[in-house]
């Protein structure tokens, strides 16, 4: 048996002779030094480092050599993985702090501008009101109807007892459609029997066509009169009415009704007052007045103290109200010895103006974003 072979060089392996080991470690560096980011720092890394690279095949060379040939020969190629590692680290460093320097100039925010270049949107308090309303008499069991706004003549006038030589039914206080004869030619004036609807009460006469009593619903819409656009009046505006057709409904109900909307919508100590007027579809009538929210009546016959709102009145006009007609019962199929209902109805600008001090009802229409937006995004 042979004896080990003491005098064998590792120098005399070629992947571990020391200007092998300087090529590689140097070839490292300069790998390193040409990655211009670090992707490509990570494929010099593998390249280098990884496990089949030159510097760890080396290594793996070591274990064939004799021991006391295996501590010169682990040395040098130690010392060339820990300068490679030291010098991808370095690199890598060099790397990060160019990406991060760049991100700040790429990605900078300019914490000076306005914050607000894009302003938050807002409903138009008209929208806003008129559901607030209807969500009073929702809590109260009511129904939310609607209806056309182009309407037929017999449901906007005949079916609410408006006579025929009413004055509502002229062309100058009624939008009406053109239409077309049965051979074609278009129609003018009053002839045609279409109209846009003047109020939201042609909804409450569909209701009761299309339903056996009780009835509880109330109407919120868009309504058209040909008055001109001013402080006070606009072409097109908005309503909501209220009817309640059942067993036994007196004036009493009307009147605690009005009472609950008006404390819901101004406060709890809000009073109300009924003055007689007269309306075709209702009988009797009457003028529904409230408290002024303003001077609560402490101007009336104070002079030191006038109220610009209700002109030291003490009360403000809301809207008209009454009992059914038995006509417009007896109109929409119902039979008026039975059953007996309420009605009420009002503009919605003119609670906005109320509500909120609005002077020019110009300002509801123009669309200008400086009325909407103090109101916000109420829901």
């Amino acid at each position: 048996m042979s004896a080990p072979n003491k005098s064998y060089d590792p120098v005399e392996v070629e992947a571990l002779k020391p200007e092998e080991i300087e090529r590689m470690r140097d070839e490292a560096f300069a790998a390193f030094a040409a990655a211009g980011d670090l992707d490509a720092l990570a494929q010099a890394k593998t390249a280098h480092t990884g496990g089949t690279s030159p510097l760890s095949l080396a290594n793996r060379e070591i274990g064939a050599l004799p021991p006391q040939a295996k501590a010169e020969a682990g040395k040098r190629v130690g010392q060339a993985r820990g300068a490679v590692s030291k010098a991808l680290a370095a690199r890598q460093a060099e790397l990060e702090a160019e990406r991060d320097a760049r991100v700040l100039v790429e990605e900078a925010v300019d914490v000076t501008l306005p914050y607000d270049r894009t302003p938050a949107g807002a409903r138009h308090p008209l929208t806003t009101i008129m559901e607030r309303v209807a969500d009073v008499f929702v809590a109260m069991g009511y129904e939310v109807a609607e209806g056309p706004e182009v309407e037929a003549e017999w449901f906007n006038f005949d079916a609410l007892n408006f006579v025929p030589d009413h004055p509502a039914r002229q062309t100058q206080d009624t939008f009406f459609v053109q239409g077309t004869t049965p051979d074609g030619k278009p129609t003018t004036g009053d002839e045609s029997g279409i109209v846009l609807r003047t109020h939201t009460s042609p909804v409450q006469a569909r209701t009761l066509l299309d339903r056996e009593p009780p009835v509880y619903v109330v109407c919120p819409g868009r309504v058209y009169r040909t008055d001109e656009l001013d402080a006070t009046h606009t072409p097109v505006f908005h309503q909501i009415e209220l009817l309640a057709v059942d067993e036994g409904l007196t004036m009493a109900d009307l009147k605690g009704t009005l009472d609950h909307m008006v404390q819901a919508l101004f406060g709890p100590e809000m009073k109300t007052r009924l003055r007689p007027n007269f309306f075709p579809f209702t009988e009797p009538s009457a003028e529904m007045d409230m408290v002024c929210y303003v001077c609560r009546g402490t101007s009336v016959g104070n002079p030191d103290r006038p109220c610009r709102t209700c002109g030291s009145e003490g009360w403000i006009e809301l809207g008209g109200c009454g009992m059914v007609n038995p006509k417009v019962l007896i109109a929409c199929g119902v039979d008026p010895q039975k059953y007996s209902g309420f009605a009420f109805g009002f503009g919605i600008e003119r609670m906005l103006m109320f509500r909120h001090n609005v002077e020019d009802m110009r300002d509801m229409v123009e669309g200008d974003v400086r009325f909407t937006r103090p109101f916000g995004m109420e829901i």
